[in-house]
Parts: structure tokens; sequence; C-alpha cells
């Protein structure tokens, strides 16, 4: 009956996964269902294991939060321009999600786009000229898409290692 079980933790937990694409915590779901699923059902995940993913979705978030910044200050941003870069991400995967009808991928143009268009807006405000603004937006839109597509990755290698642990010896 425990197998029964983690096939359906492990079912609802890429349900979970899914979430993460629409820039919300899947992750964190993820880990707090097995967390929940291990205190429930002793032994079938080790506190290695709980605290292996507690760390990967902690990263995943950290990436995806200061994607964008990092992004703008590789590209010669000042701080204003990094900061308008994180506001710009949150503010832009938000409209994205209900502006941008295309499933999945709303969220993640938004988010670029607004991290972007946070980062040229802040940078100009600053007093930098056009072509430097710009050249800080771009860097804060890739750096976003970078963050989004590691927390991603890290959401998928989160739920391979709870597949993988639950029928593990």
């Amino acid at each position: 009956m425990v197998y029964l079980w983690i096939i359906l933790l492990i079912l609802l937990n890429a349900l979970c996964l899914v979430l993460v694409l629409f820039a919300l915590p899947g992750n964190w779901l993820i880990v707090i269902l097995t967390c929940l699923f291990a205190w429930w059902q002793e032994g079938v995940f080790s506190i290695y294991t709980l605290i292996a993913i507690a760390v990967l979705a902690t990263l995943g978030e950290l990436f995806e939060f200061f994607g964008g910044m990092g992004g703008a200050r590789k590209a010669g941003a000042q701080w204003w321009g990094s900061f308008g870069a994180l506001g710009g991400a949150i503010c832009g995967a938000v409209l994205g999600t209900f502006l941008i009808p295309i499933l999945l991928f709303g969220t993640l143009i938004g988010a670029c786009v607004g991290a972007g268009t946070g980062a040229w807006l802040f940078e100009l405000a600053a007093g930098r000229q056009m072509k430097d603004s710009a050249r800080s937006a771009l860097g804060a839109g890739i750096g976003e898409l970078l963050g989004i597509t590691i927390k991603i990755t890290l959401g998928f290698v989160i739920w391979a290692t709870i597949a993988v642990a639950a029928f593990w010896p």
C-alpha cells in the first residue's frame, strides 16, 4: 500500500513542478509535500534526502530572484538598474501571466521583458546614456531567463531525487 502512496506523491510533485513555469513556488510545494509524507510514512526518505531537496529549492529561488539583477550587473548596470530589474521581473511575471495568453510562456516572457524594462527605466532615471541603459536591459532580460531556467532545472532534479529515493533501498 505504501507504494501506491509513493506513486501518488510523485504524481502530485510532478503537478507542483508545472507550477514553477507559472513563477509559483512549485519547488517548495514539492519539498513540503515530501516532508509531510516523510513524517507520515517514516523510513521512506532519509533526513539527508530532505535536506538535499530543501537546499536545491533554496538555490533555485535564489537563482530566479537574483537572475535579472545579476544579468543587469554583468552588463554594466548600476545598483539602481539592478533593483529596477528585480522589481520589473516581479511586475512583468504577474502582468505577463494575465496579458500574454500563451500557456506557460506568458509568465516567462513577462518576467524577462519586465526585468529588462525595469533595468532600462531605472538606468535612464539615474542619468545613464540610452546605449548603456539598453545594454543593461538586455543583460537583465537574459539573466532573468537564465535564472528561471536554472530554477526549473533544479525543480526537475528535486522531483527526480524524490522519485529515485522513494524506491531506493
